[in-house]
């Protein structure tokens, strides 16, 4: 099936049911994707290699100068916006000069726009850095992936490295004390045919008991949406997500749910 890749740093802003008006930043290169993940259901398509050099990521300084013209052009023009998201062609966590980049969005932030959020979606791998810790702390709505309870099907969906270690994880993200967002991608489905279904009541109930240990500010019930690297997955339907998403809600916790 057919995946795409964001060719410049700044696109949209699109509209997103989670996010409102998003202006987005892609901090990977245009022509490919770089990220730790090799998930099967990414919108980008494969990781052809895991890390890229430090020349291959868009440099700090043009960042902020695009992004700066970028909301300042808005602001003239009385476009609406209510999240910058920073998400684009991998793991945005990946670039080497991430912390700074997220200071100079926030510093941007509050002199053009002050009113709106700051988001990152990440698959949560590089919380145990430090920089990168203190960085997602300081955002509106820091994005954190877990896909399944299950580290085997997480391997079979996400294709993580051998050192991925979801318990290690899990134990970062208390850190955050429940300031974060926990987002799960429910699929069903087959890979080199063997059987996945992240939405069967043993998935979900074991996954349910990890969002009771971290009980993030909201979290995020979604599925695919647009076309995948292979063409043996197909969505969990809307009941289900629904489902889900009541579940999570009996938790006394906030559900948002994209179909």
């Amino acid at each position: 099936m057919s995946t795409f890749l964001f060719e410049e740093i700044i696109f949209g802003p699109v509209t997103s049911r989670r996010l409102g008006a998003s202006l987005g930043i892609n901090l990977l290169p245009g022509d490919r994707k770089i990220c730790n993940f090799n998930c099967i259901y990414c919108e980008c398509g494969w990781t052809k290699k895991t890390h890229g050099h430090r020349s291959e990521y868009p440099v700090r300084e043009h960042v902020k100068d695009e992004l700066k013209q970028r909301l300042l052009q808005m602001k003239s023009a009385g476009e609406p916006l209510d999240t910058i998201t920073y998400a684009g062609n991998g793991e945005p966590t990946l670039h080497p000069d991430f912390p700074g980049i997220i200071d100079d969005c926030i510093e941007l932030r509050d002199q053009i726009f002050p009113d709106i959020s700051i988001a990152v979606l990440s698959n949560a791998s590089r919380i145990s850095n430090a920089n990168i810790f203190n960085a997602l702390i300081k955002i509106d709505q820091n994005i954190l992936k877990i896909d399944s309870a299950f580290p085997e099907t997480i391997k079979l969906i996400n294709q993580t490295k051998a050192d991925y270690n979801l318990d290690s994880i899990i134990e970062k993200m208390k850190m955050f004390k429940g300031n974060f967002t926990l987002q799960t991608l429910f699929v069903k489905g087959s890979y080199q045919e063997v059987p996945i279904d992240n939405s069967s009541d043993k998935e979900v109930q074991a996954w349910l008991e990890i969002v009771k240990l971290l009980m993030p500010q909201t979290v995020m019930v979604y599925t695919i949406a647009r076309d995948t690297p292979i063409q043996t997955l197909e969505k969990v339907s809307a009941s289900r997500l629904d489902a889900i998403a009541e579940e999570v809600r009996k938790l006394g916790l906030e559900a948002a749910v994209s179909y």
